[in-house]
């Protein structure tokens, strides 16, 4: 079973001029993440820009990731889909290239109860042997799978170990680990430390892909009870990008900041041109710690 824990980046999608993926710098990038202290890379998850993928540039993706951590970290693909059979596929070929893990989401677009979204995700549970994660992105998806849902799909699915918590409810961590054994991650950047208290026991990260130092050794000091205030108010303005509506872009424009890819995304998202956001991201960039 692969070890659920510790800070693992939503790995961003780097595209080349003509919008194809760029996977020369995929490569180096996973690699980067690895050397720099991330212990898995969750690839085509909303940060790696899934939804604008097709099928096949998915599996290539997932076999440049698998390629470029050599084992030494696992690869967890993100599997969504509009349709649980197009899910069901994913996870198979996922499984078939070497991903050592599976991060599951919602179906997109299509909002239903829990009966409708447990059989959706029994479905791909049961389609693969690889350890599973429930993402939980009310927020996002407008699917919400309560701490007792999450609970009874535990009780039921034997390779379903871990649960990705994005509701911004830190109250839902605890209730999690009162009711399962499973390792909960954090989802939203900027309530990690608060989420770390709660105890999650791990961080899906988006800052990481432009600051894994940074990322690592505030989520190191924290899980030791260590209160980096300084860190920590420095960092909170970027983490805080996670949350809001164009955070694809604005992450990607962090990377560019400090030479770790290209604000480019795939439409129908565009390209940011207003100042504001760069503006602030430079400004806090000027005034990075050393760790």
């Amino acid at each position: 079973m692969m070890r659920w824990e510790g800070v693992m980046p939503a790995i961003t999608t780097p595209f080349r001029e003509d919008l194809s993926v760029d996977h020369d710098f995929l490569e180096r990038h996973a690699a980067w993440l690895v050397e720099h202290g991330s212990s898995g890379i969750v690839a085509l998850g909303s940060l790696g820009e899934g939804a604008t993928l097709e099928l096949d540039e998915k599996i290539a993706v997932l076999k440049t990731c698998v390629r470029a951590t050599q084992v030494i970290a696992p690869v967890i693909a993100a599997v969504s889909a509009l349709s649980t059979a197009a899910a069901v596929r994913m996870a198979r070929e996922a499984e078939s290239c070497g991903c050592q893990g599976l991060m599951i989401l919602p179906p997109y677009v299509y909002v239903s109860d829990w009966r409708e979204m447990k059989a959706h995700l029994v479905a791909v549970l049961r389609a693969t042997k690889l350890s599973c994660m429930l993402y939980n992105n009310p927020i996002a998806y407008r699917t919400d799978f309560l701490p007792e849902h999450i609970a009874e799909l535990a009780r039921e699915e034997e390779n379903l170990h871990a649960v990705k918590e994005s509701s911004g409810d830190v109250r839902r961590i605890t209730a999690i680990r009162a009711l399962t054994d499973l390792a909960v991650f954090v989802g939203l950047d900027d309530v990690i430390v608060e989420g770390i208290e709660a105890g999650a026991v791990g961080w899906i990260a988006g800052l990481a892909n432009a600051l894994p130092d940074e990322s690592v050794a505030l989520f190191d000091r924290a899980r030791r009870g260590e209160k980096d205030e300084a860190l920590y108010r420095w960092f909170l303005p970027l983490l805080r990008l996670d949350t809001l509506p164009k955070f694809v872009q604005l992450i990607k424009l962090v990377q560019a900041e400090v030479g770790m890819g290209s604000p480019r995304v795939r439409p129908p998202r565009l390209e940011l041109e207003n100042d504001t956001e760069l503006h602030m991201i430079r400004e806090v960039l000027a005034h990075r710690p050393k760790l």
